[in-house]
């Protein structure tokens, strides 16, 4: 039996069928934003919800994850939006949960390279399990500096504070990279105004990318006006409902009647 496709595989013009990086600077919202999504479940990673009314499981290891994904996984709750807030602490509980069951202090005891890639294979594992369930999954980051040095000169990017190799498993597996920023408006006085928003589209400044192409470049940091964005941006790519009734014997002879 032929395992190659025989049609195109449709797009998924769904917010629960997408994977999300969402980061910005601490405080900016971006825990407020995801905690609107759908039946959200937060798989908290660290302190910081104390403040918001949400359903949320505490983890504070790999197995807490692994746990926690498995009970996901048996499809036994009414969750459909899971949110790991933040994935910068869930890479640190999977190198801790490697190093520790390989008995090593540092990655780099293991081998050159292999303690590295045992942990970005086992980190990368999850996530895309996570990812092929049936579910909305946001993953939220903060936000760094850093400089990129090129041949005519330097400036400064922003990008999420995962580690490099974190950030390329992450990056490689999401659908939408927002990034939460500050953007200075005027105001009905004239006078320039702080606005928060949504950047969804790339920069040589900072990391943002859409997969669908249509979403605006700045939305507001609200999660009803993204989501708002979101359906507008997929809202031709949604297979139209067939309006045509089939014909039947009778009918056409009740029409020539």
């Amino acid at each position: 039996m032929s395992i190659l496709p025989t049609a195109k595989t449709a797009p998924r013009p769904h917010l629960a069928d997408l994977t999300v990086l969402t980061y910005g600077a601490t405080k900016i919202g971006k825990t407020t934003m995801c905690s609107k999504a759908e039946n959200a479940l937060f798989l908290a990673t660290e302190p910081g919800l104390n403040a918001l009314d949400v359903y949320q499981t505490p983890i504070q290891s790999w197995d807490d994850l692994l746990t926690a994904c498995a009970e996901i996984g048996e499809g036994k709750h009414p969750f459909k939006t899971v949110i790991i807030d933040t994935i910068d602490n869930a890479y640190k509980f999977c190198t801790d949960y490697i190093l520790k069951k390989f008995k090593v202090e540092h990655e780099s005891d293991l081998g050159y390279g292999k303690g590295y890639a045992i942990v970005n294979n086992e980190f990368q594992r999850v996530l895309t399990k996570l990812a092929f369930l049936p579910y909305g999954l946001f993953l939220v980051s903060h936000a760094k500096e850093i400089e990129i040095e090129t041949r005519t000169g330097k400036y400064t990017r922003i990008v999420p504070t995962l580690p490099d190799k974190a950030r390329k498993i992450v990056m490689g597996m999401v659908d939408m990279v927002l990034f939460c920023d500050l953007e200075l408006t005027p105001g009905e006085n004239g006078e320039p105004v702080m606005r928060r928003v949504i950047r969804t589209k790339p920069s040589l400044y900072y990391e943002a990318g859409d997969r669908t192409g249509r979403m605006p470049e700045t939305i507001d940091l609200d999660f009803r006006k993204f989501l708002d964005a979101f359906n507008a941006a997929v809202a031709p790519l949604k297979p139209k409902p067939a309006t045509d009734k089939p014909v039947t014997k009778k009918a056409e002879e009740e029409t020539n009647q």
